[in-house]
């Protein structure tokens, strides 16, 4: 027995007659364990470690020390084996299992151990031994015999391998309801057909239905107290075995009418218990006549025990999936505006990680006159803070850009919100403004991913856009360098600096968070070159183009949440080249007056509207007049055409007092500019802008020119 690797004692002499007990074991090949439960700690003696083929220096003494030696299904099948003794009161149980030697052999093993508890009946300590279970080569037909029993061993422990090791990867019900369903498990199982109930309320719902063609519409829903062998089951927590056609005929003569056809002869249908209380059974439905040893119902009963834990996970996951993503999608807009001129299509993704809630969030803002606030942003985290953080931030973000503030004012004031929340948290953000007239984009970033145009060619590439901190973090003040590429509107001092872009019809913008391109353990920009790529090769109208994007992470999602915002521009009503012409008054120059009336003659002569050249000019120059007069600081002129087709001047300045009527005397100098307004302009309002206001005004155009003028294109 040199091969088994254990040391054979000496033959006493006959004065040491009768033997030793330590020598008697030894001698038979049989060791001892002394397991403490409370500490955790276990002894093995000399044999014992011989049986396990362990060294001295390898054992740790302690039970999780053993599966270096024991496979990780047979540790289980072991495990579970204890746990039922220890669960139901017994003082002892016995096991047979196969361990691996150090040579990557196997033999079979047997441990039988006596449980001791205290006056509570509380187990606090086993003690057994444990035995080489390998036969004797030289016993006559013990080889051949063994080898049947050992295949029929390996088999049915091979099921509670296998399926444990597959289902330890199933998220949801339906990876556990495809896994049973698989003809490939089925033969592992040896059955013919595999069903799949689930508790629910009073009844049993049959999620899953067999290979055989017998599912029944009349049986997908069974009352708990019915006489079906999955009803009973679930009722008593006990193994319903059936050993024949007759067996299904007598005891359960309601199912029999969809048994009788099929070619089942015997059947076992198992209770799926988690934490005490049944949550399902699983029926196996056997070609063969004959009863179940006890053997096969041990492992039959492991594997109920790791089905039910794997089913329990998944349902569990679900409803806290569920739960959470609900809570997600209440905190993001319910809808997206249509907005005539584009094309949007917005995409979310939970967190496939149970009840963990992400912070990521878009939103579509109208801001009137063909104008659009779109933005995309990520709270650091997964839990309900970071959700509640989220749905504040995108509310108080919209509210500022809605106001009137620019896109860098409200990306700072929204900053400085988040930090008076007096949260740990920061977000990053992406803000866009949009033009659907001109294609003018004015982009803030706050520590976010650059977006990705798609061009109309199918072509695509990142957008460099100026930055700032992400959103909450201490705000950087604006040093020298700085100042010209925050010098936009509502850029300078806010350290969000703004960057424009012109976005060409049929282009499309994508904004996206980190969920989408993060490939946990993968090069860092892996993700982006497939988004790249599956930007460039998908197709060009934005929903498909979305829910190719989506793909990229599939239905299981990934570690985080992921949000995404596509917009394409298209063609509008009005006409083309409409601006805007854009200049800035400053206090002081006398040349800034004169330079806006040429721009205002040269863009309403393109623009189709020479012969109201006169009142466009006069109109703004009235509004040129009280922003350098009445304010102290200076202002900007913006002229272009609308989606209507209207000639549109907008003046800003830094005062929030409105404009007011006043009456004017024959002779006074002042005191007409609204009046004159009213009259001359087909329409006029203020709005608020941050912390100021824009005085507008349009003019209907009776035709509109094929561009802007070369001259007014300079300034």
């Amino acid at each position: 027995m040199a091969e088994t690797g254990l040391h054979r004692a000496a033959v006493p002499p006959p004065e040491a007659w009768p033997a030793r007990p330590d020598l008697s074991l030894a001698l038979n090949r049989m060791g001892t364990f002394d397991w403490d439960l409370d500490s955790g700690q276990m002894h093995l003696d000399p044999t014992a470690l011989d049986v396990f083929d362990l060294r001295p220096g390898e054992f740790d003494r302690t039970a999780a020390g053993l599966r270096v030696r024991i496979p990780p299904g047979e540790d289980a099948r072991l495990d579970a084996r204890v746990s039922e003794a220890l669960k139901q009161g017994r003082s002892a149980y016995g096991a047979y299992f196969r361990i691996r030697l150090r040579d990557g052999t196997s033999r079979w093993t047997h441990s039988q151990g006596h449980i001791l508890r205290d006056d509570a009946g509380r187990p606090y300590r086993i003690i057994g031994v444990v035995r080489d279970a390998s036969p004797d080569p030289h016993e006559p037909g013990a080889g051949d015999e063994w080898a049947g029993r050992n295949e029929a061993r390996r088999r049915m422990t091979g099921v509670v391998d296998r399926t444990t090791a597959i289902l330890a990867h199933a998220r949801t019900v339906n990876d556990v309801t495809d896994i049973l369903k698989d003809p490939e498990s089925l033969g592992h199982l040896g059955a013919v057909s595999v069903m799949l109930g689930v508790v629910d309320g009073g009844r049993i719902h049959l999620v899953a239905e067999g290979q055989l063609g017998s599912y029944v519409p009349e049986i997908e829903y069974t009352r708990i107290d019915a006489q079906f062998p999955m009803s009973e089951a679930v009722r008593t927590l006990q193994p319903v075995l059936l050993s024949s056609r007759e067996e299904f005929q007598d005891r359960f003569p309601l199912l029999w009418p969809y048994i009788e056809p099929l070619s089942v002869r015997s059947g076992a249908y198992l209770p799926l218990i988690a934490q005490g209380r049944p949550i399902g059974a699983l029926g196996l439905l056997y070609a063969r006549d004959g009863g179940f040893s006890a053997e096969e119902r041990n492992l039959l009963v492991a594997l109920g025990s790791g089905i039910a834990q794997s089913l329990q996970r998944a349902m569990l996951y679900e409803q806290e999936h569920d739960l959470a993503e609900g809570l997600q999608r209440a905190l993001l807009p319910r809808s997206i505006p249509e907005v005539p001129g584009a094309q949007i299509a917005v995409r979310y993704r939970a967190a496939r990680m149970g009840r963990d809630i992400g912070g990521d969030w878009y939103d579509v803002v109208r801001l009137g006159e063909g104008r659009l606030g779109v933005m995309i942003g990520d709270v650091e985290g997964h839990d309900t803070d970071a959700a509640a953080v989220m749905g504040q931030l995108r509310i108080v973000l919209r509210a500022y850009v809605t106001e009137g503030h620019t896109p860098g004012a409200a990306m700072a004031r929204a900053s400085a919100f988040l930090r008076e929340l007096d949260t740990d948290r920061f977000a990053t953000c992406t803000y866009v403004e949009v033009d659907l007239a001109t294609g003018l984009l004015q982009l803030v970033r706050a520590g976010h991913l650059d977006p990705v145009v798609r061009r109309g060619d199918g072509s695509c590439h990142r957008v460099t856009v100026a930055g700032g901190l992400p959103l909450g973090l201490p705000a950087r003040p604006v040093v020298a360098e700085d100042e010209e590429a925050a010098a936009g509107p509502g850029g300078l001092g806010t350290g969000y600096p703004v960057t424009a872009l012109e976005l060409h019809l049929g282009e499309t913008l994508v904004l996206c968070t980190d969920g989408l391109i993060e490939r946990p353990g993968a090069d860092p920009d892996l993700g982006m070159r497939e988004l790249m790529a599956a930007v460039r090769h998908g197709p060009a109208e934005p929903e498909a183009l979305a829910d190719a994007l989506c793909d990229l992470v599939g239905d299981a999602g990934g570690g985080d949440d992921m949000a995404l915002l596509l917009l394409r521009r298209q063609g509008v009503t009005g006409p083309r080249g409409g601006g805007p012409l854009r200049h800035h008054l400053r206090p002081g120059d006398p040349d800034g007056p004169s330079t806006v009336r040429h721009l205002v003659r040269a863009a309403a002569a393109a623009w189709g509207a020479r012969d109201r050249a006169d009142e466009i000019e006069l109109v703004t120059d009235e509004l040129m007049t009280n922003v350098l007069v009445h304010t102290d600081g200076g202002g900007e002129v913006i002229l272009r055409v609308t989606v209507e087709g209207r000639i549109r001047v907008e003046v800003e300045d830094g005062s929030s007092a409105l404009p007011r009527r006043r009456e004017a005397g024959d002779w006074a100098v002042s005191g007409r500019g609204l009046q004159l307004i009213d009259v001359l302009a087909d329409g006029w309002g203020v709005e608020p802008r941050g912390g100021g206001k824009c005085i507008w005004c349009e003019f209907a155009v009776p035709e509109a020119a094929a561009g802007p003028p070369e001259e007014a294109a300079g300034p």
